[in-house]
């Protein structure tokens, strides 16, 4: 039974920044493909039934106890690298990529909860570990297994940009932890063989093309140089006040691809220019610092480590995607969340939205 107490401490502040960034979202899918021929409902249309489901899971996620997420986190861990190995056998492939498991008259993309998974099962290890003056690589050996096994999954479907978020993750919940000097810096040094042998021997040509064409796009203009160069030019021509709603020539003539869901972004920078990217970006900085601030306010380690890993998937996330439209990092298909169109991302983001609304109502209660 859900106790009523809950309902008076909902955090309003949370909500209120997810609404507002999903609402955007909304308005910039409808311009974004204000130009395509859509059989059957609009884009904008299914991002808004998306975001209403992922309010309703978000509702479920915060009415049960998350320390109940602690009892069965190795449970879905294991679940899920399960599901990591049978879509490497049984899943379906789309573009050279085989992510989805069709299970049924539903499609499911294990690589997505696997970043909700990492954080529950990073916190779990983290909230029953303790090391003075920080950890050993000797005690780094537990958790970077755990790591391991589903990001070297993820990487062989072949998805990069899901893998190294899910790292990006655990690193973050590693680092607010506290690492001694020495381990970091043996990490640094291990990290440069390991790049090496990433990029001779289990990086494909499309994923040393992507990277090639970060450093230098003008390589490939008309070929894998494209996106980057596209978007580079309107977030540009956005100028200061930008070009105004519907009114981008880069979408609205459809040079920019994938302009509703990877460089969703790159269309709202075209159409509102640098003041409407500063209030975008201020709404993401609020909602990444409103993460941290329930952090510190939660009673207990497992709340407090939970929160950090949600925050740092939202935070690596738009970092990435604001960093990649710009050129500042290679196009690796992470979508920006809330705002990008995409089912699976928005219940995910949802999801840690549940998580952090879980917490700040309970701070009280125990």
């Amino acid at each position: 039974m859900i106790d009523r107490r809950l309902f008076a401490n909902i955090d309003w502040t949370l909500i209120g920044l997810v609404v507002i960034i999903s609402l955007l979202g909304i308005l910039n899918i409808y311009s974004a493909t204000t130009p395509y021929k859509v059989v059957g409902e609009p884009y904008y249309l299914k991002q808004l039934y998306w975001m209403c489901f992922g309010m309703f899971i978000s509702l479920a996620v915060c009415s049960v106890d998350y320390h109940l997420l602690e009892d069965f986190s190795y449970w879905m861990y294991g679940f899920l690298v399960f599901l990591l190995l049978v879509v490497l056998v049984f899943g379906r492939s789309s573009m050279g990529a085989t992510r989805w498991l069709k299970l049924g008259v539903l499609s499911i993309q294990p690589s997505e909860p696997m970043k909700i998974v990492i954080i529950i099962t990073f916190a779990r290890f983290f909230t029953r570990f303790h090391s003075d003056g920080g950890m050993t690589i000797r005690d780094m050996l537990i958790p970077l297994g755990i790591l391991a096994v589903p990001a070297l999954l993820i990487m062989k479907q072949p998805d990069l940009g899901t893998a190294i978020l899910v790292i990006l993750i655990a690193v973050s919940m590693t680092v607010y932890i506290g690492l001694r000097w020495s381990t970091i810096v043996s990490f640094g040094l291990v990290t440069i063989p390991i790049a090496w042998l990433a990029w001779a021997r289990f990086l494909r040509p499309y994923q040393k093309n992507r990277v090639l064409d970060f450093l230098n796009p003008e390589r490939s203009r008309l070929g894998s140089g494209y996106h980057i160069i596209q978007s580079k030019i309107a977030v540009g021509s956005g100028g200061f006040l930008g070009k105004g709603f519907v009114k981008g020539t880069q979408s609205q003539l459809r040079f920019l691809p994938e302009q509703h869901t990877d460089f969703a972004f790159s269309v709202f920078a075209e159409e509102w220019g640098f003041v409407g990217c500063l209030v975008m970006m201020v709404l993401y900085l609020s909602l990444v610092l409103w993460g941290l601030n329930i952090a510190r306010r939660c009673n207990d380690r497992f709340g407090s480590m939970l929160a950090v890993g949600v925050t740092a998937m939202l935070f690596w996330h738009t970092v990435i995607n604001m960093g990649m439209v710009i050129g500042m990092f290679p196009v690796v298909g992470v979508p920006l969340p809330f705002f990008s169109y995409g089912g699976t991302s928005m219940i995910t983001s949802m999801v840690g939205i549940g998580i952090l609304q879980n917490i700040s109502m309970r701070r009280f209660m125990f």
